[in-house]
């Protein structure tokens, strides 16, 4: 059984997707510890209200993004985490960190990387005017938004719609992917070679899910 920490800053949607996915009898990882950079995360009560331990390791008390770091990497330690899901954290981690948890660190993008890495994603998808858009669960790199991915899901983008639209709709998939490929991982199905991320005993090497929905005029 995988032990999981699952980092947050805010709501905490596709934490509770690893709840519900790790509540199962079947499911081969369970959550050990639940941490916020933010106290007021309503993650936070996700978590407690799932019965999980919670912490909260604030960035605003520490004079540098180092020392932040180095407690963060100690409260994981402590509660024994084998594996890190980033789960809307909100905080760009160091070269070090990530490499201290290198191949051990997933994190999941509200888009079909690499394309449209960073932030205002679904604007910018609506600007560039593509016909598809998704998201990603990739191992995590020093780079932003990059990393060997391991499963994605692709929806048809509705021209019409608005951003909050599209992202609601981006959201249903990505609760959908981040619990499998932590299966995968916690399965032992996921190699990392090189650049990718290869899926054993699978005829693919990710998740494709297309979830196409109708034109709206």
């Amino acid at each position: 059984m995988l032990k999981v920490a699952v980092l947050i800053s805010g709501r905490g949607s596709n934490l509770q997707a690893l709840i519900d996915a790790c509540a199962r009898d079947d499911f081969p990882a369970t959550i050990v510890r639940v941490i916020s950079n933010k106290a007021d995360a309503y993650g936070l009560v996700r978590a407690q209200n799932a019965g999980l331990d919670t912490a909260v390791v604030n960035h605003k008390d520490f004079p540098d993004r180092e020392s932040f770091e180095d407690a963060l990497h100690t409260e994981l330690s402590n509660a024994g985490v084998e594996f890190i899901c980033l789960a809307g954290f909100m905080r760009i981690l160091n070269s070090d960190f990530v490499n201290r948890w290198r191949d051990r660190m997933l994190n999941i993008h509200p888009s079909l990387l690499p394309a449209f890495k960073g932030l205002h994603t679904h604007e910018r998808v609506l600007e560039a005017g593509v016909g598809f858009t998704g998201c990603t669960v990739h191992f995590v790199r020093p780079e932003m938004d990059d990393g060997p991915i391991v499963t994605q899901a692709a929806v048809a983008v509705n021209p019409h719609e608005d951003a909050s639209r599209l992202a609601e709709r981006v959201l249903l998939l990505e609760h959908l992917i981040y619990p499998e490929a932590l299966r995968l991982v916690a399965e032992g199905r996921v190699k990392v070679v090189g650049s990718k991320a290869e899926i054993k005993e699978a005829t693919y090497s990710n998740t494709w899910l297309v979830n196409p929905e109708p034109m709206i005029e």
